[in-house]
């Protein structure tokens, strides 16, 4: 027989993690020194207990007009009458101002609730971007952007129930027991107290059941969510391999999966619902059985029987709600826990307590001993050492898997050397601020994404206080403004997802531009010509070169041609510095780089 509840030990640990998640929480519930959110939630509670005590009240009107209008049928006279008429409009005018309540509850509560959803989505956002580049390549987008979603949803969910469902529904089941107790006896009591017990029993066993269904089917659908996003941002590669049947078929084994867990949770909860439905007729019979008798044998009125079916209406709808409520609880816990983990998630590189901005005199670069490796058990970088004077052009070259792109992410800090150090201007990069860092570095890379956003848009990132006097003169320098000014739409023309309404020589100059109007003092420029055709690469690396000047530049490069004019070349072999020198110094000792000059001339000739 399956066990309906968890061990004792998966239920410890499922507590421990549930009220992590719901301290978590709490905060933007009750935020230090943000009085206006705490008054709208004292506000919000003294609606909702008023709302409450009218509630209970109105069965009992109901049973008095109940009363009254069977005597209002046997004694003759309008004073009778106008009793059933006045019992009546206050038992209609009782439930109106229950629901008016409960609705001036939600609107004076909305502004906390969508506050909170605010500001988790955008501390989950910066959390994200705070995150190494280590995470962001292992981790699939499709499945991330899931995951905050529903997390954020649970969020709004708990707060709401932290502060309107929980706490009222075992207020309104305190008065109605204590309702029947006064009115009625004891018994009566006893048979709904048993009723709930056994409907809150079998509610939480069944629902901890459906938990481990509902989190297969929210796998399931992470999962055919990313296969989607993947394709989708693959397009030009599935169509490049004729793939589309390919990746329909992918997907739909991922949503046939999918679909089988959800049939699953649609049938668990049909035995829920019915269930929950069975216990609760069974008490509700039981208690109309002996309200029946006490009329029979004249100990109750008409009015008595009909409030106490209006009772136990009253307590089935909270009750039927507390089942859907604890579904919801177990599974907005569980998305939250997905979410608060991700924001656990520590960042690989941080700030050391203390750290001061970076200060750019003259922009030298010193790689000093340099250990680096993605994986411990490989490393990429074994002890290099090289320096980049002040203003001048330095190019890294060598065969693939050398270590150069390695050496551009080091330098901006995606990740942290494990031996050595790098230094600007004397000052080691894990001793300085990252946004210092970032802000006096501009990277050029092999394949510039644009944001599916307007050219204009495009280049003004490289600086947010740009005015479009210096977002044209950058493109200008970049030598693109012709080509926009040309577009109907100017730089208001929308670029596409990537960029891809661009040609690759067309998005390697917005991202030059974008770069310029940065400013930088240090460059990086990773490959960044590698992609393009012959033509458009030495119209391009022109401007590369204008852009240099006065800067220090690293250039890390795959074809030698591209960097021959260089102040220094440095040669990598195997993550070690194998030569270095000028390129007619580098050619005239004839070791590692003249080899890799001789190799791609005679591709070059042979590809002519």
């Amino acid at each position: 027989m399956r066990r309906l509840f968890p061990t004792d030990s998966a239920l410890r640990a499922d507590r421990a993690t549930n009220w992590r998640t719901v301290k978590r929480t709490a905060p933007y519930l009750w935020p230090s020194g943000e009085g206006w959110v705490k008054r709208r939630v004292v506000g919000s509670l003294l609606l909702l207990i008023v709302a409450k005590i009218i509630t209970v009240l109105t069965p009992v009107i109901y049973g008095w007009a109940v009363d009254s209008l069977e005597a209002a049928g046997t004694v003759p006279g309008g004073a009778m009458a106008l009793g059933v008429i006045g019992l009546t409009l206050a038992y209609g005018m009782a439930r109106i101002l229950s629901t008016g309540f409960q609705q001036l509850r939600d609107v004076v509560f909305a502004r906390v609730g969508q506050r909170a959803l605010q500001l988790i989505a955008l501390e989950t956002f910066r959390h994200i971007h705070a995150l190494s580049l280590r995470y962001h390549i292992t981790r699939k987008t499709g499945g991330l952007s899931r995951i905050i979603e529903r997390g954020v949803k649970g969020v709004d969910f708990i707060l709401r129930l932290m502060l309107f469902s929980l706490g009222p529904l075992v207020l309104e089941l305190l008065l109605t027991g204590a309702m029947l107790w006064w009115l009625f006896d004891a018994w009566y009591l006893l048979v709904v107290a048993l009723t709930i017990i056994l409907y809150v029993w079998f509610t939480f066993a069944v629902t901890e059941w459906r938990v481990k269904i509902r989190k297969e089917m929210n796998d399931l659908d992470t999962s055919a969510n990313q296969k989607a996003i993947d394709s989708l941002l693959n397009y030009e590669t599935v169509k490049y391999f004729n793939a589309e049947d390919r990746e329909a078929r992918r997907y739909d084994e991922a949503m046939g999966g999918y679909a089988e867990a959800a049939v699953k949770t649609n049938n668990s909860l049909a035995f829920l619902n019915f269930g929950q439905g069975l216990l609760m007729n069974i008490g509700l019979i039981v208690v109309m059985l002996m309200a029946a008798r006490g009329v029979q044998a004249g100990q109750l009125s008409t009015g008595d029987f009909v409030m106490v079916n209006a009772y136990l209406i009253q307590i089935m709808t909270p009750l039927n709600f507390l089942g859907v409520m604890y579904r919801e609880i177990r599974q907005a816990l569980v998305d939250m826990d997905e979410m608060f983990n991700l924001l656990e998630q520590p960042a690989e590189v941080t700030d050391k307590p203390g750290a001061r901005s970076l200060e750019v005199s003259g922009g030298e670069i010193i790689f000093d001993q340099v250990k680096f490796g993605y994986d411990p058990e490989r490393p990429i970088l074994k002890g290099l050492s090289f320096r980049v004077p002040p203003g001048q052009r330095v190019a890294i070259v060598g065969s693939t898997g050398a270590g150069k792109s390695t050496i551009g992410r080091l330098l901006f800090r995606f990740y942290d050397v494990t031996g050595g150090a790098i230094r600007i201007d004397g000052q080691d990069l894990r001793d300085v601020t990252q946004e210092s860092l970032h802000a006096r570095i501009g990277v050029v890379p092999q394949d510039t994404v644009l944001f599916n956003d307007t050219i204009g848009y495009n280049i003004a990132y490289g600086r947010n206080d740009a005015t479009q006097a210096e977002v044209e003169a950058a493109a200008r320098a970049a030598h693109i403004h012709d080509f926009i000014a040309g577009l109907p739409l100017g730089y208001d023309t929308q670029v596409g997802e990537r960029g891809l309404k661009l040609s690759g020589g067309e998005k390697q100059r917005v991202g030059i531009a974008r770069t310029l109007l940065k400013d930088p003092p240090i460059l990086i420029l990773d490959e960044a010509t590698s992609a393009l055709d012959t033509a458009t690469e030495s119209d391009i690396q022109g401007e590369l070169n204008a852009m240099g000047r006065g800067r220090s530049v690293i250039v890390i490069a795959h074809r030698l041609s591209t960097v021959a004019d260089a102040d220094r070349i440095v040669v990598l072999e195997d993550g070690r510095l194998v030569e270095e020198g000028t390129h007619e110094a580098l050619l005239a000792r004839g070791g590692r780089y003249a080899e890799l000059w001789s190799r791609q001339s005679l591709d070059e000739d042979l590809a002519a």
